[in-house]
């Protein structure tokens, strides 16, 4: 693994700052003083602090310098500053107004201190081994301008070492967004539990490492709260995912059906069907239209191949209901044939995943697909897996996508709920979202995954495991952390074909995590 994996689903919940600041208020609430909290995160970023130091000495280094606002960010510097200072390290904090007038906790962390500190401005000294950033916590609301953005570039610009506390100035907690402008840190120390705007681009570049500091804040918090936002993770969905059985046959791990396009594009079909057999499903058969069977039985082994031309043909072959697990889109072409499919799936009451041409089909219509996504909800899980990249996202729901106010979460949320379908809206920061309210926020993978049929992969990985009967909404975040591990397992170079060899390393992980 590239990270020890978190065993407890509750240390994936991701907090908005409002949810953070509650789950404050009920531990001060409860007895534990708002001071001890600041004294713990402020040993909890000087260890960093030490671990980025490791191997400098004071005495030849530069300054630690600790950038401390008027918030409790600035409190946290403050301390930290202290334990630094007692470590031996030269340090100066350079404050943003009168921690004193602050008042409560932040005027206590400001007696704490026992070194040296200046008001702020934008002339940094010149000889820094650290700057700490604790302007501006998950809480900033307003664009950093001015003067203060001066400062800020001017640390971006230093060639010191940056930490961060909570989250780098200038980045929304709560989506990601940069306000203004924004510390670029090489590690971020924040407390308890993340944030989405650890997750979501840009504010996932500007984090560099993410350390969690536990500070005494009890998990019965989470009680309180109900996050229902995630990391995405296997402590997430790895105790429902479907494992063949001794006594098992191939029919106990479902059959996953993927419609193949024209003969000039069968490509990506196959791409997705060869994945759907490795990830898990125990047959795999293709749909193919008479023009393009005989290219695709040159290229199938294991995957069988049947002729499917038209929506007579296609309702016939839905009679079958061991076929429980469709993908369709993938080089299938824009059109009628494609929305007929889908609502042939559908109305049968089979799993569909759709992607690129399924999706772009019903730019001009999309409520129509959203009907037949409910299909009178009679389905009370939901049967429909949408798998946009930003584009075809827009194209299904344009004031979603164009909505400046909203983070990617927050759009991938209300089209969930809107077309009553998981979506898993693509990117390097993928969101996957329910229509129940769950979403989960993916961080693994890796650049290379940007080459072409890679979304084909994935449409074939989910599509086994919603065949082997894996709720969508686990299904869909099981799906893409395993792309993005097989992408990790590969490295550069990586294209398409190369994924679907990964899966069984992937396997072999999520098992030993398992027992």
């Amino acid at each position: 693994m590239n990270e020890q994996q978190p065993t407890n689903p509750h240390e994936l919940d991701l907090l908005t700052p409002d949810e953070m600041a509650e789950a404050d208020r009920i531990t001060i609430e409860g007895g534990f003083a708002g001071f001890s909290l600041m004294i713990e995160a402020g040993r909890g970023v000087a260890d960093a602090a030490l671990a980025m130091l490791k191997g400098l000495a004071p005495a030849v280094s530069g300054d630690v310098v600790c950038l401390a606002g008027p918030g409790k960010n600035g409190g946290d510097a403050l301390v930290a500053a202290e334990f630094l200072r007692r470590a031996g390290w030269p340090v100066v904090v350079r404050q943003l107004g009168d921690p004193l007038s602050s008042g409560g906790d932040v005027a206590e962390a400001f007696r704490f201190y026992r070194g040296r500190s200046e008001p702020i401005t934008s002339d940094l000294p010149q000889r820094v081994t650290l700057f700490i950033d604790g302007l501006f916590g998950a809480g900033l609301s307003r664009p950093i301008q001015g003067e203060l953005a001066e400062i800020v570039e001017a640390v971006n610009k230093s060639s010191a070492r940056i930490l961060a506390i909570d989250l780098p100035s200038g980045i929304c907690g709560r989506t990601g967004a940069v306000l203004g402008t924004a510390v670029k840190a090489d590690r971020t120390v924040t407390f308890f539990r993340g944030k989405p705007g650890h997750l979501l681009d840009p504010g996932r570049s500007h984090c560099g490492v993410l350390d969690i500091v536990q500070i005494g804040i009890e998990d019965t918090v989470l009680q309180t709260i109900r996050p229902t936002c995630f990391r995405n993770g296997p402590a997430l969905w790895n105790d429902v995912r479907r494992r063949p059985q001794a006594s098992g046959h191939k029919y106990d791990r479902g059959h996953a059906v993927v419609f193949s396009g024209p003969a000039a594009r069968t490509g990506a079909a196959r791409l997705s069907a060869s994945a759907a057999l490795r990830a898990g499903a125990g047959l795999v058969t293709m749909f193919s239209p008479p023009s393009a069977l005989l290219v695709n039985a040159s290229h199938l082994t294991a995957i069988m191949l049947k002729r499917c031309e038209g929506a007579e043909d296609l309702f016939e072959h839905l009679k079958d209901d061991r076929l429980n697990a469709f993908v369709l889109g993938p080089g299938f072409g824009v059109g009628k044939a494609a929305r007929q499919y889908a609502e042939l799936v559908l109305g049968a009451g089979r799993l569909l995943v759709l992607d690129a041409d399924g999706l772009t089909s019903f730019a001009d219509d999309p409520n129509r697909l959203f009907a037949a996504s409910r299909n009178g909800d009679r389905e009370p899980r939901p049967r429909l897996v949408l798998t946009p990249h930003m584009g075809e996202f827009a194209r299904l729901f344009p004031d979603l996508a164009e909505d400046t106010t909203l983070s990617k979460l927050e759009k991938t949320k209300h089209a969930s709920e809107r077309s009553g379908a998981i979506v898993v809206l693509k990117g390097a920061d993928t969101v996957i979202a329910s229509p129940d309210g769950r979403a989960a926020i993916n961080d693994t993978g890796t650049p290379w995954l940007a080459t072409a049929g890679t979304g084909d992969v994935l449409t074939g990985i989910l599509a086994a495991q919603l065949a082997q009967r894996t709720p969508a909404f686990e299904a869909a975040c099981m799906s893409v952390w395993m792309h993005s591990r097989a992408a990790e397992l590969f490295g550069p170079g990586l294209i398409a074909e190369d994924l679907p060899g990964q899966l069984p390393t992937v396997l072999t992980e999520l098992e030993r995590l398992a027992t």
